[in-house]
């Protein structure tokens, strides 16, 4: 840990007191604490991103030792260290962690709230997976190749897919989230996002996919650079364009995949 830089360096006040407290709470059942999500891939925005995180435990922890973690979390929630509240993350045992099962897929999560429960965790653990093993960053433990199987190019790309399918398609028609300005910017930065895992069987940066998407497909520049820029309490209100891109998205994506 001492030898680990966490960049931007503000946080690494934050990550090694996380470290300390999960080690006092858990004992014998830490097994490695580990970074993913826009910190592992070098695109950590300030104003914008999350710090995520996995726990890696021995076993499926006892009704006491969550409460602890409960508890912890809320302290390390109300201090005043730089990056507290946006802290995200999930405890999963060693055994589980391999592959992705969705029957195997229920783990002890922090929300980005703040609030400790326990949480389904869905096909996007296909892709955390894939950036935890390749991209990751170990703050304390086995390396994470060790802990997690290949996730192969088809698994990944299918993956995006299905998030695409089962969480944005029915949107088209339930637009009540879309309503939000914050969730149409987002909206429109996931599509580039996902878009470019099924075409490369990778996962880069949101910028780094967005600089991809509008390059291939300039006709939705305006309103991707829009988004890219949007920040909380900027007004975005491009709803139309944005169904039009989940739309565009979908449609391009099942015509790759050659799905029937």
């Amino acid at each position: 840990m001492k030898d680990l830089e966490i960049q931007p360096e503000q946080l690494q006040p934050l990550i090694e007191t996380l470290h300390q407290q999960l080690q006092v709470v858990l004992k014998n059942q830490f097994v490695g604490l580990y970074l993913h999500g826009s910190l592992a891939l070098s695109a950590f925005e300030e104003d914008r991103s999350d710090i995520d995180f996995l726990v890696v435990t021995k076993e499926i922890l006892d009704s006491g030792t969550l409460e602890n973690l409960r508890e912890m979390h809320k302290t390390l929630f109300e201090s005043d260290l730089y990056g507290a509240k946006i802290l995200e993350g999930s405890y999963i045992p060693r055994k589980e962690l391999w592959r992705y099962d969705a029957k195997h897929a229920i783990h002890p999560a922090l929300r980005c709230d703040g609030t400790f429960a326990i949480d389904g965790h869905g096909i996007d653990w296909v892709i955390q997976r894939y950036v935890l093993r390749e991209k990751g960053i170990k703050v304390t433990g086995p390396e994470i190749k060790s802990l997690i199987a290949p996730v192969s190019s088809s698994d990944l790309m299918n993956a995006a897919y299905g998030i695409l399918k089962n969480w944005w398609y029915p949107q088209l028609t339930d637009q009540s989230l879309l309503a939000a300005d914050e969730y149409q910017a987002y909206a429109v930065v996931t599509m580039c996002r996902s878009f470019y895992t099924i075409q490369f069987a990778d996962v880069v940066s949101k910028s780094d996919a967005a600089e991809w998407f509008v390059g291939a497909y300039p006709q939705w520049e305006s309103l991707v650079r829009k988004a890219e820029t949007w920040r909380k309490g900027m007004e975005f209100n491009r709803l139309i364009e944005t169904l039009q891109l989940i739309r565009f998205t979908l449609e391009n994506a099942k015509e790759l995949l050659g799905e029937m």
